[in-house]
């Protein structure tokens, strides 16, 4: 199905680009944040087991997850306030405009850190147009992202700099292939977070703090798919909580 965004972009619906990663209770999902992998189990109750190869006439699973640390997720700046917001709350528009862009970090001391330098050079290279969402491939782009067990690797993540370019060239969602934006063991910093959000005090909310702004983390991008602009379709469940586990779908455009 060919359809218009905004009367101005135009997309073929049969053609989805999915770069979430599916959650699964196997040794296969990706986890970070030191905690175990999701547990996806039928419900019994005494003798019945909700479970239809057990008997039972349904498939009745309970699921314990966590979406920051079990694969794709959205968050809002609720994920570092004192206050409560909620992503479900923050994010009622879900196509935007969207530029992909394949980023390899640079190696600072110890640390592989995406830069300033390293999105505005990548962004000038794909010509943008003013998008309204970012998408960040890391550099190398192992299938591995898709099973690794983040905890204590020290991955890459988003330097400060960089954060405040995104946020001041008008990005209001973004998205990238790594457990978070910010530095796993950072004293809770969190610099990334809160320059793209612009929260300048956690316990008491700024006024123009962005509330409906989205940063989206544990994507994955296939090689084959090439930088450029793209319509994103972000979609999420419908948790009131800082975070929900995501489906953002890129189309091309044409």
């Amino acid at each position: 199905m060919i359809v218009f965004i905004d009367n101005k972009y135009k997309i073929d619906l049969s053609k989805p680009i999915d770069i979430s990663i599916p959650l699964s209770n196997t040794d296969q999902n990706p986890i970070a944040w030191y905690i175990e992998k999701p547990e996806i189990e039928p419900v019994v109750f005494g003798d019945w087991i909700g479970k239809v190869s057990e008997g039972s006439s349904t498939n009745f699973n309970n699921i314990f997850f966590n979406p920051h640390g079990h694969g794709t997720h959205t968050e809002c700046l609720g994920h570092i306030t004192r206050e409560f917001y909620s992503i479900n709350q923050s994010l009622k528009q879900f196509f935007f405009t969207a530029e992909l862009i394949s980023i390899e970090p640079e190696k600072i001391n110890d640390d592989l850190v995406i830069t300033l330098e390293n999105i505005s050079t990548a962004l000038d290279i794909t010509n943008r147009n003013n998008p309204e969402a970012l998408v960040i491939r890391t550099l190398p782009n192992s299938e591995s992202k898709k099973h690794k067990n983040y905890s204590k690797s020290n991955p890459p993540y988003l330097s400060e700099e960089a954060a405040i370019f995104i946020r001041e060239i008008g990005i209001q969602h973004l998205l990238i292939d790594l457990p978070s934006v910010d530095r796993e063991e950072d004293e809770g910093k969190l610099l990334a977070h809160k320059a793209f959000w612009n929260v300048k005090d956690i316990n008491n909310l700024n006024d123009d703090a962005r509330l409906n702004c989205t940063i989206t983390e544990m994507i994955f991008v296939e090689n084959e798919i090439q930088d450029g602009s793209y319509i994103l379709n972000l979609q999420i469940a419908s948790f009131e909580n800082d975070a929900s586990p995501s489906k953002p779908i890129l189309y091309s455009m044409i």
